[in-house]
């Protein structure tokens, strides 16, 4: 495990060596008390008198001992902890960059609860093993064991019945461990399961509240609550039995010495003073090995967890060059292409070209594929296969950061940060003058209810954007698009959340935005992409036909089946008949 989390550790390996140092020497301060105990019973047991100075002295090196026990183990464990945070906050930025470069579909697979699970819970364990198990574990593991020998020297005899309880307290450790860890995999599965549930519970509250959906969802809440209170338990009671034994058992190295040494004496076989010297001894061992294996009984959790983070972090990432773009020019080229999620392929072998400023649309019913074509596009996954190429030069051989300056995507659900309205645009351009950022948001059709907020286009968005209608989201998102100012536009859904009012100003500010561009939008509603140069018509993940509105009213079935049903769509009214019931006109 340490192996594992070594080259994270970095120039912080120092404080945990001077963990190690400090804490040792101060367990040695701990120790030493024993002995100054048996220099006081010692002379009792042979009749010898001894007077106050004597007992006074030892007293007090006794007293001294303990704080310097207390002074060392304290300072030791402010170095380890130095090393296990900074080690910390070293796993976390690793694991985000690392995340950064994978395929956005594998982030989504695992889950928001998940993904804070790993950046919180696991990785906080770590420093469990760093700041706790290595330095603590060593020494007080270390300085037991040379007291063991000092026994065997003393006496073998009493030395050999110290080992009994230690043998005795590891092998019920060492079963513990071995039932926990097969119980281990279905445990966290149900803490990530649990995790998921509960965040998707709270984020989905108002829809719950809306539709009356309380007892459904808090039945699927308490169902996952429930399994894992079921698997914990099950873990736990699989362990404890062994636990009680090995937390029972260690600490009492006296055990069998204390009636079978009595014997021994008795029987002139040992002295009295190597039994109460030993004894003393084993009074030194037992809480410092309790503590050692304890540590000991965290280690196939932390393995389980390192093993987790380690997964993550080698995960495949996005396949990326390191190019900049050296396109001819702004065409856009799919070809051949194939993708699957998971094991189910959904694109079969799609190729479409994109003119430089031309417009393409997708349409098709849901789940034909449309999102997907556009979102490999900006390359949120890899290809199965196939390739998508930008003025002949394949995308994957460019960086990611140069592949973004070509491309600004807009999708019908855009997240905004929890900061100002204002600096949600300029991430469309860092390094836009703050006319720029006006003028864009101006041109996206934001006046209007920026105007009617209090501090304007200063005002915080809230968190995920909540201050803000749907609507209001997507032309912040828009004006982000507009200061960005790529050469390619992906439009996917862009006008979803518009109300009929605003949906014509918002086609003239992105019929202003598109122009001289290479795009491709996708659209439910065909009438807002009737005048596309080119309409892709996708079904079951293949492009079934291409050409313009008129052309493929006549000559493709499937797209006039979705023109007749969007134009329904478009008409479609509701009356209150006789009676109160709702009907279609």
């Amino acid at each position: 495990m340490f192996k594992r989390v070594a080259p994270y550790i970095g120039e912080y390996r120092k404080y945990t060596r001077l963990a190690v140092v400090f804490m040792a020497i101060g367990i040695v301060a701990n120790v030493v008390p024993y002995f100054f105990l048996y220099q006081i019973i010692a002379p009792l047991t042979r009749g010898e008198s001894i007077d106050a100075k004597y007992i006074v002295i030892r007293v007090a090196a006794i007293a001294f001992c303990e704080i310097l026990f207390a002074v060392l183990y304290t300072q030791g464990l402010v170095f380890s902890h130095i090393s296990a945070y900074n080690t910390l906050k070293n796993l976390r930025v690793s694991l985000q960059g690392k995340l950064e470069r994978q395929p956005l579909g594998n982030i989504r697979e695992m889950g928001t609860g998940r993904i804070k699970k790993i950046f919180t819970d696991d990785i906080d364990q770590v420093e469990l093993l760093l700041a706790h198990a290595i330095p603590e574990g060593i020494a007080n593991i270390f300085i037991p064991a040379l007291i063991i020998i000092l026994m065997f020297v003393v006496n073998w005899r009493l030395g050999l019945l110290s080992l009994v309880p230690l043998v005795a307290g590891m092998y019920a450790m060492g079963q513990m461990m071995k039932s926990g860890m097969s119980k281990m995999g279905a445990y966290y599965e149900a803490a990530a399961g649990m995790n998921n549930t509960i965040i998707e519970y709270v984020n989905g509250m108002e829809v719950v509240k809306v539709f009356n959906k309380d007892g459904d969802s808090y039945r699927r809440f308490g169902d996952m609550v429930r399994k894992y209170r079921d698997f914990t338990l099950d873990w736990y009671r699989v362990c404890w039995p062994w636990m009680a034994s090995y937390t029972s058992i260690l600490p009492c190295l006296a055990m069998l010495m204390l009636p079978i040494g009595s014997l021994w004496v008795i029987k002139g076989t040992v002295s009295l003073s190597e039994l109460v010297l030993v004894l003393c001894m084993s009074f030194a061992v037992g809480p410092s090995v309790l503590k050692a294996l304890n540590f000991a009984g965290k280690f196939p959790q932390l393995n389980y967890k390192i093993a987790e983070l380690e997964k993550y972090m080698e995960h495949a990432p996005l396949k990326t060059g390191m190019s900049e773009f050296r396109g001819v020019n702004r065409d856009v080229a799919f070809e051949d292409v194939h993708f699957a999620y998971e094991d189910k392929e959904v694109l079969h072998g799609v190729s479409l070209s994109l003119k430089q400023g031309t417009t393409t649309a997708l349409v098709g019913e849901s789940g034909s594929g449309k999102s997907t074509l556009a979102k490999l596009l900006v390359h949120y996954y890899d290809l199965d296969g196939g390739a998508i190429r930008i003025g002949g030069q394949d995308i994957t051989d460019m960086t990611l950061e140069a592949l973004n300056d070509q491309v600004a995507y807009v999708s019908q659900e855009q997240f905004l940060f929890n900061t100002t309205l204002y600096e949600n645009i300029l991430i469309g351009n860092p390094k836009a003058t703050r006319e720029q950022v006006l003028e864009a948001a101006r041109r996206a059709q934001c006046d209007e209810f920026l105007a009617r907020l209090p501090k304007g286009i200063e005002t915080q968005a809230g968190d995920g954007g909540k201050q803000l209608s749907g609507g209001e989201r997507q032309r912040i998102s828009l004006a982000r698009a507009i200061l960005k100012n790529a050469p390619i536009i992906v439009l996917d859904e862009a006008t979803a959340f518009m109300d009929p009012e605003n949906e014509e100003k918002m086609n003239e500010a992105i019929d202003e935005i598109v122009r001289d561009k290479t795009v491709l939008v996708i659209a439910h509603r065909l009438a807002t992409i009737k005048n596309a140069d080119q309409i892709c018509v996708m079904k079951d993940g293949e492009c079934i036909a291409t050409g313009q509105h008129r052309q493929l009213l006549l000559s493709c079935e499937e797209y006039s089946k979705l023109w007749e049903a969007s134009v329904g769509a478009s008409t479609w009214k509701i009356k209150e008949a006789a009676g109160g019931e709702v009907q279609p006109i």
